[in-house]
């Protein structure tokens, strides 16, 4: 039980603190700008990137509009999947663990809106880039963690600076390389 507790340590602190983040961030949005209002702090930003209150019953970046229900239980299932697969990961394997974290936070985050309000509040506004959040960022650069993280994995089993990368879990210690 010890061990698992370690483990998340650190998931369950760094999600909680992506999801507050979010969660902060929507507040603003919502307090401050009407729906579908715009706002930069200098004009001439406007056209690059600017804050706009925007309304996603979709998926990130305003994709699949009205399924939001499907969304919500996907939501629930990658999130219980990576609360059940996290303590699997070895400690050695930072870029897939801070990817979960980053993972987790951005589906909670947007689960938490999807739970309240039926949608998830949108608001950073790049170019003719769709709008996206804090959580939407914060799933896309999980994905991008986990890329690199299998690249790197690859090339270090490529030059064999990695003799372990290549073992496999014990299934009786969750979490640790076989030797830890």
């Amino acid at each position: 039980m010890k061990k698992y507790l370690l483990d998340y340590a650190f998931l369950i602190p760094f999600a909680a603190t992506v999801v507050a983040l979010d969660q902060w961030t929507k507040w603003l949005v919502r307090t401050h700008l009407a729906f579908q209002e715009l706002w930069a702090p200098w004009d001439w930003l406007l056209p690059y990137a600017r804050i706009v209150h925007w309304k996603n019953s979709g998926a990130a970046f305003g994709m699949l509009q009205g399924f939001g229900g499907i969304f919500t239980l996907l939501s629930i299932l990658v999130s219980l999947a990576i609360l059940y697969f996290f303590p699997q990961v070895p400690r050695k394997d930072w870029t897939l663990r801070l990817a979960m974290g980053l993972q987790l936070g951005g589906a909670l985050g947007n689960l938490v809106d999807r739970l309240t309000t039926g949608y998830v509040i949108d608001f950073i506004s790049v170019g003719t880039f769709p709008v996206f959040n804090v959580a939407d960022a914060s799933i896309s650069i999980g994905v991008a963690v986990l890329l690199l993280g299998v690249w790197l994995q690859e090339k270090r089993q490529k030059t064999g600076e990695d003799p372990t990368a290549q073992e496999t879990l014990d299934p009786n210690f969750p979490g640790e390389m076989p030797g830890e």
